[in-house]
């Protein structure tokens, strides 16, 4: 699952299942390529962002990720929300998915620069 956090005087471990899935149900990632690609996109971006994936998983037309997220160090607040980890994921991945596949991608949109729906899953675990 994974393990707590401690602080002086709390403890805490939040984590979250998102699931982000491609515009118009579009199996966009059956290729495994792309699928690779978009996974370590991901995790690089988490990275940077300060932001664990514990698990990441495609399917043809959409991604699973379990995700941990950290807090600040003083205050205890989370250091990000999970709608600007969200966006920061989607937006990321299909700037990078569109520099490495433009050919691929322009055959399945008619409007270019797209990836992923505007909606996504997230709950708490």
């Amino acid at each position: 699952m994974g393990t707590w956090k401690s602080k002086n005087r709390h403890k805490y471990l939040l984590q979250y299942h998102i699931i982000f899935v491609c515009k118009y149900r579009k199996k966009l990632l059956i290729p495994k390529q792309i699928s690779d690609d978009i996974k370590q996109f991901s995790h690089e971006i988490c990275q940077k962002h300060n932001v664990i994936i514990k698990y990441k998983e495609t399917d043809k037309d959409h991604i699973h990720y379990m995700i941990e997220t950290l807090r600040s160090i003083p205050c205890g607040e989370p250091t990000m929300s999970i709608s600007k980890i969200v966006n920061l994921m989607k937006s990321d991945t299909t700037y990078h998915i569109w520099e490495r596949y433009p050919n691929y991608l322009i055959k399945q949109f008619w409007k270019g620069r797209t990836f992923w729906t505007d909606g996504y899953f997230a709950c708490s675990v």
